[in-house]
């Protein structure tokens, strides 16, 4: 009887002793588990955040710190230090220009562009820094620069040196001027749409390395390098032509007023007075001397010609029709020539 209730009280105590280990290894009975923290003498661990997982934990009491945990870098920069300390080494360049060695800072209209001085394998000078507007300021490298700036027609260059965090200021003299160009015609109105004018350093007009500016509009202001130009101004694209000489003074706009002697001529080619232009008409005019003056296809042939005696010439089906007429200057006209007109005999090429 004895050994039987020393074998269950065993097998009891055995029973209580695998719940004991279950509950603690799944957690499923909280106040054993407090109780043997308790008897052990253990602290609960720290809650864990979730920003930070890789901080390091205090090491248990009495223990060392374990050596073999990587330390972070103190003594590296951070990228955005080395990029502020670079922009520290930067050189501060500010550009001003001006029309006169006194007058004003120019406010708006320059093109300024920094070079280096050393051409690149495409034989030019390879850009480094542009603006436009005003004063321009740039922040450089320590090194040789060429600074150049344009304001219209007009520019300036020169060479500058910076340093390290060195603060430089510069001044740019354009030696320049402004050329408003018109023109007039003391017989009566001028058209504007017809009128345009050209700039040439000098009156080699048909060379095209003196032509600075053309298809300049009547009225503008173009900006210039202080000197003096060769105008042409055309009214219309025939003859009507008028040549000048200008000077163009520093810090001063030039107006200059050209005359022309000329008027707005419109030729067709009609059955009767008054009639409707005839389509597919080849036009021909030539002045007094017969040199061709304009060649043009249409029903109408509108043209601004100088003051003079012109022949008009109209082939239209293999037929052949002329009309001699005159321009007055300031005197606009249409001129028709009828088709009811003897037809002239069409041109021999072959004969001298």
């Amino acid at each position: 009887m004895t050994f039987l209730l020393r074998s269950k009280q065993k097998t009891t105590i055995t029973i209580l002793a695998s719940l004991v280990a279950l509950t603690e290894a799944f957690g499923m009975s909280h106040a054993c588990a407090e109780e043997k923290q308790h008897e052990l003498n253990l602290t609960a661990p720290e809650p864990q955040h979730h920003e930070n997982k890789f901080k390091p934990q205090a090491a248990p009491k009495g223990e060392n710190p374990p050596t073999n945990v990587p330390q972070p870098a103190t003594g590296a920069p951070s990228q955005s230090q080395s990029l502020s300390e670079t922009e520290q080494q930067k050189a501060k360049l500010e550009l001003n220009a001006r029309l006169t060695d006194k007058g004003m800072d120019i406010s708006r209209g320059l093109v300024w562009r920094i070079f280096e001085p050393i051409y690149g394998v495409d034989n030019k000078l390879p850009l480094v820094a542009s603006s436009q507007g005003g004063s321009a300021h740039f922040a450089l490298d320590p090194g040789s620069y060429i600074v150049h700036v344009s304001f219209g027609n007009a520019s300036a260059m020169r060479r500058v040196t910076v340093s390290a965090a060195q603060q430089l200021s510069e001044t740019l003299v354009l030696d320049a001027g402004g050329l408003k160009l018109n023109a007039t015609m003391p017989e009566g109105k001028i058209n504007p749409q017809y009128l345009r004018f050209s700039v040439y350093s000098d009156d080699s007009e048909n060379d095209d390395t003196s032509l600075i500016l053309a298809d300049i509009k009547p009225g503008k202001v173009i900006r210039l390098k202080a000197g003096s130009y060769h105008i042409v101004s055309n009214y219309g694209t025939a003859n009507a032509i008028s040549r000048s000489d200008i000077k163009v003074d520093a810090g001063k706009i030039t107006e200059a007023t050209m005359q022309h002697h000329a008027a707005l001529v419109t030729l067709k080619l009609v059955r009767q007075e008054g009639g409707e232009a005839l389509a597919d008409t080849s036009w021909s005019i030539t002045n007094d001397s017969g040199d061709i003056i304009r060649e043009t296809v249409g029903a109408y042939a509108t043209l601004v010609l100088a003051e003079g005696d012109y022949v008009a010439i109209a082939k239209n089906k293999d037929q052949i029709y002329q009309k001699e007429f005159s321009v007055s200057s300031g005197h606009d006209q249409d001129v028709d020539l009828v088709t009811t007109a003897p037809p002239q005999p069409p041109i021999d090429d072959s004969m001298d």
